[in-house]
């Protein structure tokens, strides 16, 4: 059995799975990116970016242009939560679930629990 090596365009995406944090993927990718940003949108920017790779036809492209490709993705997903809030780009399924039926305001008398007895 003979070993095949990954292609350059594997090797990037490998790169980039092998990263541990956002703050990761975005130094590898030489961008720059405000903390405040990434800590609200942390996990919508992350999936956002997937999807935009799954979109993308890395197979065809050089070491090179799947670098450029994945920075891109990265950059384009980035300025999007930049100038608007997770829940107005509606990424994760959280955000995108309908309200139940009369609503979801929970009033704070709710989560008080039953009164107690003060003869008790």
């Amino acid at each position: 059995m003979t070993a095949t090596s990954a292609t350059p365009q594997a090797s990037v995406l490998d790169d980039i799975a092998r990263l541990s944090s956002a703050e990761e993927i975005f130094t590898f990718l030489l961008l720059p990116f405000r903390q405040d940003v990434l800590n609200v949108a942390r996990l919508h920017i992350m999936k956002a970016f997937g999807q935009k790779l799954r979109k993308i036809d890395i197979d065809t492209m050089d070491a090179d242009g799947a670098f450029l490709a994945a920075r891109e993705a990265l950059k384009e997903t980035y300025e999007q939560f930049e100038s608007s809030s997770p829940r107005e780009q509606g990424v994760l399924a959280v955000f995108s679930r309908t309200a139940p039926k009369g609503g979801n305001f929970v009033p704070f008398t709710a989560l008080r629990g039953p009164k107690a007895d003060p003869a008790g």
